[in-house]
């Protein structure tokens, strides 16, 4: 397996965010058979930057729409000058376009960093083992992987013309709303649910960020036992929601953990 080695820097709970990733067009809202840009981003505040990450490593760019699915990989181009590539909503409707990526990425952290890493982000199942196998003071290795789904509308809503915004679309790590965003009359709360390999994540941290003002969550949650999370909806401006979960690997694995982010984006004019 090619080693992609991640450098990170957890000094504080927004270091700590680094690897978060999303899709951010740049206008979440485009006229009927409309085209807008989008680039990828990675990270918050001072550790923000558009991704890095090569084409051949995105495994799936669907298009999902009030009555279709279309992959739209052709539309990528990572590493553009000015964008990463455009999203074409071909019909009046609200839109999700869903980018998954292979678990090439490998991040390496010595014991200190990698500790107060799991500890920020909730990830017990690593805590959990470390201190039950005697392994704080390890250093250890995670491989990544990454989902993200941003919602869309082109044209004035319509409760008719939706693609499945609130159901899961078979992610390994997803977030799933429970109302549209941009539902009329617009909704004050935003419920989600957190799927992880087709089961309800229970015990996950939750974030909610303004992309505009990213330094650090707005809004944070830990899921109940039936994965749920709820935040107050915001009424304009670019929206993040995302979510980290790991899982141990087998001892003769080339890593110890497998590692999945998930994010949701989403915005108002």
């Amino acid at each position: 397996m090619r080693r992609l080695l991640a450098s990170l820097v957890f000094a504080s709970a927004g270091a700590a965010m680094a690897h978060d990733f999303w899709v951010e067009p740049a206008a979440f809202r485009t006229s009927v058979g409309g085209t807008t840009p989008f680039t990828l981003q990675v990270g918050h505040g001072p550790y923000r930057q558009r991704s890095p990450i090569p084409a051949n490593r995105i495994t799936r760019f669907d298009l999902i729409g009030p009555s279709v699915t279309t992959d739209v990989r052709t539309m990528l181009r990572p590493g553009g000058k000015t964008d990463d590539g455009n999203i074409a909503l071909p019909g009046s409707g609200t839109y999700v376009v869903v980018l998954e990526t292979d678990n090439r990425a490998e991040s390496h952290l010595p014991s200190l960093r990698f500790n107060d890493y799991l500890t920020v982000e909730g990830l017990t199942p690593a805590l959990e083992r470390r201190q039950r196998e005697h392994r704080m003071d390890y250093d250890e290795t995670e491989i990544y992987s990454r989902r993200a789904k941003v919602i869309m509308q082109a044209g004035a809503f319509d409760a008719t013309a939706q693609a499945s915004v609130t159901q899961p679309l078979g992610l390994a790590l997803e977030i799933v709303p429970e109302v549209n965003p941009y539902a009329l009359p617009r909704p004050t709360i935003l419920p989600v649910h957190v799927v992880y390999r087709g089961r309800p994540l229970a015990g996950a941290t939750v974030k909610l960020t303004d992309l505009d003002h990213d330094e650090r969550p707005v809004e944070l949650h830990i899921t109940d036992d039936t994965g749920r999370a709820t935040f107050a909806l915001p009424v304009k401006g670019r929206w993040l929601l995302n979510v980290i979960w790991t899982r141990v690997l087998p001892p003769n694995a080339e890593a110890d953990y497998e590692t999945d982010f998930s994010s949701l984006s989403f915005g108002f004019s």
